[in-house]
This record gives C-alpha cells, structure tokens and sequence, in this order.
C-alpha cells in the first residue's frame, strides 16, 4: 500500500480514554488537525465496522488506511509527519524509547488493570489487590528519578510523556467530572504523590499544557 500523505486523519474516540488522549497529545505536538469520532462506549459498531475490532483510538488516514492501537498510531504519525519529532534521531536513543513503551505497555500498565479486574470479581482478593497497589506507587519512584534534571521522561518532550501521561496524570489531577471509569478510580488510588514526587507532580503540570487536537 503506498504511504499515506498529509491528508484527512480521522481518529475513533470515547470520553476519558486514556489510550485516546495519547494520540491527542501526539497530534497536537506535531500540530496535525484531527476529525474526531465520538463513539458510545456501550456500542462500539462504528469501530468494530472500520477496525475489524472494539478498542479506540483507531485511526482512518485519507479514508483508506486504517491503524489500530495507540502506540501503533504514534509510530503511524511520526512516520508520516516526522516533523516535530517524537522519537529522537540518534539510534540508540531511539531505541531506548522503543523499550520504554514496551516497559510502559507492557509491565507498568498491569497491575492498575490487574486490580481493576479484581475489582469487579464479587469478592476481591484485598490482599492481591494491596500487593499490586505497592508496585504501582514503587514505579511512581522510577518516575521521579527518570525526571532528575529533565523536563520530560527521555529528556525532550516526545513519545514516551505522550505514553505514560494520561494514566500518570490521574496521580496529581484526579479524576474529570463525570469520568465514573473504574480504571481511572484505581490510577488515583493506588499513585499516591504526597510530598515525595516534585519532579513527576511537576511533569505532570507540565505536560498538560500542551496543546492537544
């Protein structure tokens, strides 16, 4: 399929979705407009219609490509608008933010889904419950040391804020009125910054003034 220019970029979207808002920050770095999808999260249709599946964001480049998974779509944009860039130009920077999201994705992000899960059991373990809370506030310590004499994660804004972000904000930020989403209940519970996390409540601040599309 030949590459997608610098057309139309059409993205799914439901309220609050913090895998959503990534693309939101992405995009607005790179000053891309976006033609925005509100979909009912109680009827993924549209979604499910053009993706083949239920998860958001989705993103519809030019009415005929079709990306799926929001660290996919930012890989997508920087292909496509490299300029300003998300990942650095150096290789083996690069390469260290590819590890951050697979670290980000793929280990950080499970407890706060384990507990969600356990959550909606009829009984939930407390115990399994409290055991996964202590791994997320240790992580919020690898967060504050990454951002010792940085103003962003990897050093200049990029990739790895836009990843970690929208679920590290609800640490400081709490949650939106009307956002009820157990998932983000659980980011807030469990990240608690007190005095002990400057630098991330600082970050935190600090990436929410970036304009979003």
């Amino acid at each position: 399929m030949d590459k997608v220019g610098c057309g139309l970029l059409r993205v799914y979207r439901i309220p609050f979705s913090t895998n959503v808002e990534r693309v939101a920050l992405a995009a607005g770095h790179k000053r891309l407009p976006v033609e925005w999808v509100d979909v009912d999260p109680g009827d993924r249709t549209p979604v499910e219609r053009v993706s083949g599946q239920g998860l958001v964001p989705v993103l519809v480049a030019d009415d005929r490509e079709v990306v799926a998974d929001s660290t996919a779509i930012l890989e997508w944009l920087e292909e496509h608008h490299p300029e300003p860039p998300l990942y650095p130009a150096e290789p083996s920077r690069r390469a260290e933010a590819r590890v951050f999201a697979e670290w980000f994705n793929q280990i950080w992000k499970r407890p706060p889904n384990l507990i969600t899960a356990e959550l909606m059991k009829p009984t939930p373990d407390e115990g399994r419950i409290a055991e996964l809370g202590d791994r997320m506030r240790s992580a919020l310590d690898v967060f504050e040391e990454l951002l010792a004499g940085r103003d962003y994660l990897l050093g200049h804004f990029g990739v790895a804020d836009c990843l970690a972000f929208p679920f590290l904000k609800y640490a400081a930020l709490g949650t939106a009125s009307g956002d009820d989403e157990l998932f983000h209940h659980v980011l807030v519970d469990h990240q608690p910054l007190g005095d002990a996390h400057p630098r991330l409540r600082a970050w935190v601040e600090r990436v929410d003034a970036h304009p979003r599309s």
